[in-house]
């Protein structure tokens, strides 16, 4: 067992030990058709693909230079990245550019390279064979060494040296999920990996009798760090799927913990939501969840309501609504910043929306007219610090006071890579008589009396409307409930000015199967036609209601159409791009 006052330097260090311990263990195993084609991996093969990456790598005078990771979803991306790590080079994980929609993901995939600046690219060879005359064509590629991890010549091990790295030298780039056009690369290295990989060890109350599944992307840090790297450090196996199969049949997810008897799984809030309205009587039917212990909800928004529709949901199969393990992070922390107590049900708060608005959380009673019911996200871990900040005065605000979210510790990244200004402001914040340097989060919340963190909305995104502060993720919830064809997860709202006027605008993704047809009555089932002014009137109706706002505008987008990260969140910066330069594919407006 590793305990924070001994930690170890890096990860690769853990993963030899872990080889010449248990060389036979079965380190990971993927699901390559996202249900029984499995592809393994013993921590002595492991450790010895990732020292033939290394070893190709030094030897083509990559050390202290970077690496950017362009895969697919599977056992190789873990080998590139241990084995950057190896070598000393600095991986840069980045999500391959989707074929089909290269209009939208290619020039943020150009952006990470022209930004990073990577000596080499590390993939496989079928990838660079389709993607090398892609390459060739843009100036940013210039000169980029290029390595199929998956096809390296034979002794390239051999050529391994051990590099002089310390707890400080920079391990990866971890660039932002792509809210905005500009991806920013959080500098993390080997110190602050360690040190977030031990927060996540204590608070989720990890040991080698774990069992892992995880379908999250593993270029972001949830996927990489909370999925794929945690198991490694605390010697326990993890079974991976890839996220595309999980979107396109999500209860895979559910099945492969049934089937490996996970302990330990999770992912945003929608996700949860999402097999919870999807599940057959037939398929929970089928499936055993008594084992899992540690169902992590992060990433975005937690509802209580989702927690409370899948407990009940898959209660008869075994879960337990105390397994729920509500956390809250970002990547300029590492990965998890405060966490709930293991095998504890979740926190709740309800306090008035209105006050909520103005800074105040104060009590109300649940079902009051003005009653909203938050869910805490645990409190802080280990030795890391976590404050709330009065954005004028810079002061510490008191308990139930809203401001911005503040953080001090080891898991805090160094900054942004090649953004000395932008780092300054975000990373080197101070308060009054305290010479800690703390991390500015951009998020709003409040901590209650237990020091309980509840998140209450991203300061770029808050809405202002009469002096009244309004978190678009309540918005859009509201609008998800105003029609039953509105699709879950797929709504944005966001303020715009009209006349010196805070407005308020809205989009709002159809269900697949519908079809705009005006003066069409509201379908009972899913699909058919339906009247567009119809489902804009309801929403309409809903955010008056239960904001007393108006819905300026409200967009109705085409079934895929809402702009989200490629984990699933919604992108409302695109969104609202998209809307000022009528891009949005609309299935109607008013």
């Amino acid at each position: 067992m590793i305990h924070p006052g001994a930690l170890p330097a890096n990860l690769f260090d853990v993963l030899i030990r872990r080889a010449e311990d248990n060389s036979e263990a079965l380190a990971y195993r993927f699901l390559a058709d996202g249900e029984s084609e499995e592809v393994c991996l013993t921590y002595g093969e492991l450790a010895r693909r990732a020292r033939e990456v290394a070893g190709a790598l030094q030897a083509a005078g990559c050390g202290g230079e970077r690496a950017m990771l362009v895969y697919q979803p599977g056992l190789e991306y873990i080998v590139g990245f241990l084995g950057c790590l190896m070598a000393g080079v600095t991986a840069v994980p980045a999500y391959p550019p989707d074929p089909f929609r290269m209009e939208r993901t290619f020039p943020r995939f150009r952006a990470i390279v022209a930004d990073s600046q990577p000596a080499a690219i590390l993939s496989t060879e079928n990838i660079l064979d389709l993607a090398g005359d892609i390459f060739d064509e843009f100036p940013e590629f210039a000169g980029i060494a290029r390595f199929a991890t998956d096809a390296l010549a034979e002794g390239a091990a051999d050529a391994w040296r051990r590099p002089e790295i310390t707890a400080d030298t920079l391990a990866f780039l971890q660039y932002t999920s792509g809210s905005t056009s500009d991806p920013k690369g959080v500098m993390l290295t080997h110190g602050n990996l360690m040190a977030n990989l031990e927060m996540i060890r204590h608070g989720f109350a990890l040991n080698e009798t774990f069992v892992g599944v995880i379908w999250l992307p593993p270029y972001h840090d949830m996927g990489l760090i909370g999925g794929i790297l945690a198991p490694l450090y605390v010697g326990a196996p993890c079974n991976y799927l890839s996220p595309l199969d999980f979107l396109q049949r999500p209860m895979r997810w559910l099945n492969a913990i049934s089937k490996y008897g996970a302990t330990v799984s999770g992912g945003p809030n929608f996700a949860y939501d999402l097999v919870a309205r999807k599940a057959t009587p037939q398929q929970k039917a089928a499936l055993d969840l008594s084992k899992w212990e540690v169902a992590f909800n992060g990433a975005e928004p937690v509802r209580k309501e989702t927690i409370e529709r899948f407990s009940e949901a898959f209660a008869e199969c075994g879960f337990r609504k105390e397994a729920f393990y509500t956390c809250y992070g970002l990547a300029e922390a590492t990965l998890i910043v405060t966490g709930g107590v293991a095998l504890t049900p979740p926190v709740y708060t309800t306090v008035s929306a209105s006050e909520l608005g103005r800074g105040r959380a104060l009590p109300a009673d649940e079902g009051a007219p003005d009653a909203q019911t938050l869910v805490g996200c645990g409190a802080t871990l280990l030795d890391q610090d976590v404050v709330i900040v009065d954005a004028e005065s810079g002061e510490r605000c008191p308990a139930g006071v809203v401001g911005e979210i503040w953080v001090a510790g080891r898991s805090v990244a160094q900054g942004y890579w090649q953004r000395p200004e932008e780092s300054e402001r975000t990373f080197c914040a101070r308060l009054p008589g305290d010479e800690r340097d703390f991390l500015r989060t951009g998020d709003l919340g409040f901590l209650d009396e237990a020091g309980n963190l509840f998140v209450a909305g991203r300061i770029k995104d808050l809405i202002i409307v009469d002096g009244r502060n309004h978190y678009p993720q309540d918005i859009e919830l509201t609008v998800e409930r105003a029609h039953p064809a509105i699709r879950p997860g797929c709504t944005a709202a966001f303020p715009m000015t009209d006349a010196g006027q805070e407005r308020v605008v809205v989009t709002a993704e159809i269900g697949k199967g519908y079809k705009p047809s005006p003066g069409a009555p509201r379908p009972e089932a899913d699909g058919g036609p339906l009247d567009p002014a119809e489902v804009i009137a309801s929403i309409r109706k809903a955010v008056a209601e239960s904001h007393d706002i108006r819905a300026h505008v409200v967009v109705l987008l085409k079934p895929g159409a809402a702009p989200k990260t490629s984990s699933g969140k919604i992108q409302r910066r695109a969104t609202k791009a998209a809307y000022i330069d009528g891009s949005l594919e609309t299935w109607g407006a008013a």
